[in-house]
C-alpha cells in the first residue's frame, strides 16, 4: 500500500522548505497564488510551488507528507 501525500502547500511548509520567516512564507504563498490567477477558495499545489521556485518535487516531497 502506498502512502498518500498532500498536494497542497501551506505557508508553514514553505517555512520548513526555505528556512525563512513566517512573513516571507505568507508573502511567497500569496505571490504564487496571484501568479497563477487562483481565486480565494483555490489552493496552491506542490506543483505550483515547484514551478514557481524551481525547487524539484523530490526535495519538496521530503518536507510535505
Amino acid at each position: 500500500m502506498t502512502q498518500l501525500r498532500r498536494i497542497c502547500i501551506y505557508p508553514k511548509d514553505i517555512m520548513l522548505i526555505t528556512g525563512r520567516s513566517e512573513r516571507y512564507a505568507r508573502t511567497l504563498h500569496k505571490t504564487i497564488k496571484a501568479h497563477y490567477d487562483k481565486k480565494p477558495h483555490q489552493l496552491v499545489t506542490v506543483y505550483d510551488f515547484s514551478n514557481y521556485t524551481g525547487i524539484d518535487l523530490e526535495i519538496i516531497d521530503k518536507f510535505v507528507y
